[in-house]
């Protein structure tokens, strides 16, 4: 079981962990939301809790709760920037079986 970054997730992720001044990596988790059922939460992680899974890529730690692994193993997080308005995380996620038609949701 495996939550990996791209090389320039990882870079995105160091450098905003430099610019807050604090932080250990990445917390991906999911939450029900949308009209598919699940959506992505990311957030930088501050601790590793009980049950967390810790992953690693490129010198960053990605931190992902038991209840969410399931839903998300597997996936590859990258970072692109199609323009200075338009950037962010893109999730490959293998578990997707179905994504509402906004791309706001999931289902697994």
């Amino acid at each position: 079981m495996a939550v990996t970054l791209t090389q320039a997730a990882s870079e995105r992720v160091k450098k905003m962990l430099k610019k807050r001044g604090h932080g250990i990596g990445l917390r991906v988790s999911t939450k029900v939301s949308g009209c598919a059922g699940f959506s992505y939460v990311v957030d930088y992680a501050d601790e590793i809790q009980e049950g967390d899974a810790v992953f690693e890529s490129f010198g960053v730690q990605v931190i992902v709760d038991s209840s969410s692994l399931e839903k998300i193993d597997g996936m590859e997080i990258d970072y692109v920037q199609e323009s200075l308005l338009n950037e962010g995380f893109s999730f490959n996620n293998p578990q997707v079986k179905d994504s509402c038609g906004c791309g706001e949701s999931f289902t697994v």
